[in-house]
């Protein structure tokens, strides 16, 4: 091994710090572009039952993840979760190389679809023209790739600069919705219209979608594990507080939003939040908000970025992608090719794609793979290994992963024919350069039990 792959990343994030990372991850640019989205489709004041769906499924799925990311504390998260669990010799071998594939594929384009967002968001401030906006997209990418472009203890002192405008955003929405006076009113009325039926249940799993894509990111410290300080502890406990403490400031705002904005009005409106500060403190105040807004989505592609940039270095440590991107900076120690991979390939996303549509289409890619597959993992794990040695056990155990394979499954089924079509594809791609990849390295499937000669 080099002396660049050699380094260790140093454990220098405490609970704090790794739970800011996770919020930020969390918070983007979604809740204020999906927000209007979700209304619209659920068509009624009962739309903040998706935002609840959202809160639950990720709080299901954390102890998943918690479980997992305290058992295995390294980089990459559920590269090293999905090995474990089915054989790192072979099947493990199988479904890790799977995650990484889906991961160089969704991951870009999670990062994308927030600078787009971003863009879409600064065109409020200043028309922009479609050639504008990408130029205003790529650009982003490329300012936080050089944010990251250092050690992770200094990272961590920025996410917590950016998570401070995260939280001082939501809340000056969430304490205008209350000074306005009228904040339970959309509690009062949330059952005006609804009727529990096959439509109902179809309109919810959409708009789920959308909430659950503004959850995603509690599992970014997973990501992070080798460097994390007492990961047996931190990694859970970061979770559910940022779960917990998102869910609720979500749920704030979007009835803070309502409580000033009828939802018909609110449903058409692009700028959702622009337009409630302005009906609030007139139009200065909404171009603040604006970029406050546009702080909130760059600090989550910040944090998006460092989170995902670390899955193809811990693959290509473990021998298991191409070995440059195991390399690590000599001096700064963090995995910059894996970064510098990573940006490139989401700046060419954000110049090419539009952000419609592309919010279905990450959740169609990682369900089956890396959320289904993670939570049957963990019942593999615990017949071949036990409890006795776990750091975090799930509660109810295995009722949460009964809840949460039953509730991905409803999702992907949710995102349509060609969606789910899109993801079974990226898995089948998959499969077919895993033989490849396998058939050279002459390792599983083409080799038998002891090693010594391959199938035919």
């Amino acid at each position: 091994m080099s002396k660049e792959q050699s380094v260790q990343l140093p454990r220098s994030l405490g609970l704090f710090q790794s739970t800011v990372i996770n919020m930020i991850d969390m918070v983007g640019i979604g809740p204020f572009v999906v927000l209007p989205l979700v209304i619209k489709i659920m068509g009624g004041p009962f739309f903040i039952y998706a935002w609840i769906v959202g809160a639950v499924l990720s709080m299901i799925d954390a102890m998943i993840w918690a479980e997992l990311g305290a058992a295995y504390p390294e980089a990459g998260g559920s590269f090293n979760f999905l090995s474990q669990a089915y054989g790192k010799e072979r099947w493990g071998k199988f479904m890790s190389f799977l995650y990484v594939w889906q991961t160089m594929i969704q991951a870009p384009l999670v990062v994308a679809s927030g600078s787009i967002g971003f863009a879409q968001y600064f065109s409020y401030l200043i028309p922009l023209d479609e050639v504008s906006r990408r130029i205003v997209s790529g650009s982003v990418v490329i300012l936080i790739t050089l944010l990251l472009y250092r050690k992770i203890d200094t990272i961590g002192k920025i996410g917590v600069l950016l998570w401070v405008g995260v939280i001082a955003t939501i809340l000056w929405i969430i304490i205008g919705g209350i000074s306005h006076g009228n904040f339970m009113a959309p509690i009062h009325h949330i059952n005006d219209g609804l009727v529990v039926n096959n439509l109902f249940g179809v309109a919810l799993g959409a708009a789920s979608i959308k909430s659950i894509y503004s959850y995603l990111g509690y599992y970014n410290v997973c990501h992070l594990g080798s460097e994390i300080k007492d990961p047996g502890k931190t990694i859970p406990r970061s979770m559910f507080i940022s779960v917990f403490g998102i869910a609720i400031l979500y749920l704030s705002m979007n009835i803070s939003v309502v409580s000033v904005i009828p939802w018909q009005e609110a449903a058409n409106s692009e700028f959702i939040v622009s337009t409630f500060i302005e009906h609030l403190y007139g139009s200065f105040a909404a171009n603040v908000a604006t970029m406050m807004v546009l702080w909130v989505a760059f600090a989550s592609l910040f944090a998006v970025m460092l989170g995902y940039s670390r899955v193809p270095y811990a693959a290509a440590k473990a021998g298991d992608f191409f070995k440059i991107f195991a390399k690590v900076h000599p001096t700064k120690q963090f995995p910059y090719v894996a970064l510098l991979g990573l940006a490139i390939t989401a700046f060419i996303f954000s110049m090419l794609f539009k952000l419609s549509e592309v919010i279905t289409a990450i959740l169609a890619m990682r369900i089956l793979i890396q959320f289904i597959g993670q939570a049957v993992g963990v019942v593999l794990l615990r017949k071949k290994n036990g409890t006795k040695n776990l750091s975090f056990k799930m509660p109810f155990y295995p009722l949460p992963i009964v809840l949460a394979i039953g509730m991905w499954l409803w999702i992907f089924f949710s995102t349509g024919q060609k969606f789910m079509l899109s993801g079974l594809t990226v898995i089948v791609t998959g499969i077919i350069a895993f033989l490849i990849k396998a058939k050279g390295a002459k390792h599983f499937p083409f080799e038998d039990a002891n090693n010594e000669k391959y199938i035919k």
